[in-house]
């Protein structure tokens, strides 16, 4: 009898083990159900952040030179400088310039409002041009527009016409640079840029009419299509005698520029 209990108990035991192995393999199975799909989302979600962090680093790093060209935007124009020190045929546009128009130098800055590049440029450049080249008669300067970054570019620049109707573009355009916020963050809306117009003395009405109506969007269009033609793919495109000095270099490049035009 002793014997047949111990058989017993011991086929019982030997009887649960696979039930407890199944146990722990469906166990297994469960958790491996519950958490692969997490694993896989948490996979993607990293590579997307890492991929987004590579894209800015890599806008940084354009950046240094100049804001990186738009995906619609053409690379190259047919007058595009062919070599370092090559130049092409830019003209003034149509905006009021600054110093003499007879000087023997002429510098061309195709820019975007909204451009952090193009703000550097206005703080670290062309402060120093305008002492140093334009008010001493040696240069002449010249704004054109190259509003490719979103639709407050747009708007920005036809503002800027808006106030060029009455006589205070370089105000505006100023003004502009010192109050610039994110790219299309609600900065520049037409009613923030009716309401620098008001700060800055300009006719309300007038310049609300004008800009709700998008009185200018050709001269801002034709534009950029001339900045295209000319080579340029991003801003600002500095152009010194028609030859081309690419994004927000210090200061120190663009004299060396001008220095030689001068000296010839």
């Amino acid at each position: 009898m002793v014997k047949k209990s111990v058989t017993k108990k011991s086929t019982v035991k030997n009887a649960q083990k696979p039930t407890e192995k199944t146990s722990k393999n469906l166990a297994k199975i469960n958790l491996r159900q519950t958490y692969v799909p997490i694993l896989v989302i948490l996979l993607l979600a990293a590579s997307f952040l890492i991929g987004t962090l590579y894209a800015k680093i890599s806008y940084l790093e354009k950046g240094s030179l100049g804001a990186a060209p738009s995906a619609a935007q053409p690379q190259t124009g047919p007058n595009a400088p062919t070599k370092p020190g090559a130049k092409v045929d830019v003209s003034v546009g149509h905006l009021p310039t600054l110093g003499n128009k007879n000087a023997k130098v002429t510098v061309v800055e195709f820019a975007d409002f909204q451009c952090p590049f193009c703000e550097k440029w206005f703080r670290d450049v062309e402060a120093s041009l305008i002492k140093d080249y334009v008010n001493t008669g040696k240069a002449q300067f010249a704004f054109r527009q190259y509003a490719f970054l979103g639709q407050e570019s747009t708007w920005a620049a036809q503002a800027s016409e808006c106030a060029n109707e009455q006589g205070k573009f370089w105000e505006f355009h100023n003004y502009l640079y010192d109050h610039q916020g994110g790219e299309n963050s609600g900065a520049f809306t037409k009613d923030k840029l009716i309401g620098f117009a008001q700060t800055l003395g300009l006719n309300t009405d007038q310049f609300s009419s004008c800009v709700n109506s998008d009185k200018y969007a050709k001269n801002v269009s034709d534009d950029l299509s001339a900045g295209q033609k000319a080579g340029v793919n991003g801003t600002p495109a500095t152009f010194v005698n028609g030859q081309l000095v690419v994004g927000a270099q210090p200061f120190s490049a663009f004299k060396t520029v001008i220095d030689q035009e001068l000296s010839k």
